[in-house]
């Protein structure tokens, strides 16, 4: 999930259990739609990214400042306290958010692509200022 400053979701993705999640990250980045905001073209890309230690890779990390963004993403084997969780935080509010309805924290579709019906639905309820409970 890629959030934007205040927790609103603004890409959902699904992926396998045993898929690294850095994978998705490009992908996630290079999706986003042009965001309004001050006068003038739109943003199409974050100015700054903020991620835990499972993104922590040097390629990812050149990949987005070619992209001219600021990867702020937590060192693996560092000591914890590092202040990223100050702002991490928004993006773990709005994972636990989407997945409120039981149906998406207890996986009982079988089939991939109904669990990703729901969950789409979920973040589409969210934008919209609804709280899914389906």
């Amino acid at each position: 999930m890629l959030t934007e400053a205040h927790g609103i979701p603004l890409r959902v993705s699904l992926t396998g259990g045993h898929r690294n999640d850095v994978t998705q990250l490009l992908p996630l980045v290079d999706s986003i739609g042009p965001v309004r905001g001050r006068r003038g073209r739109p943003r199409r890309r974050p100015r700054t990214l903020y991620a835990d230690r499972g993104y922590d890779h040097d390629i990812y990390r050149r990949r987005l400042r070619e992209r001219v963004i600021t990867p702020k993403i937590a060192r693996r084997g560092q000591p914890h306290g590092s202040g990223l969780g100050k702002v991490r935080w928004v993006a773990e509010s709005a994972i636990a958010w989407l997945h409120g309805p039981r149906r998406l924290r207890i996986r009982w579709e079988v089939r991939d692509d109904m669990h990703d019906a729901f969950l789409q639905l979920a973040h589409c309820m969210t934008l919209a200022g609804k709280h899914p409970a389906f």
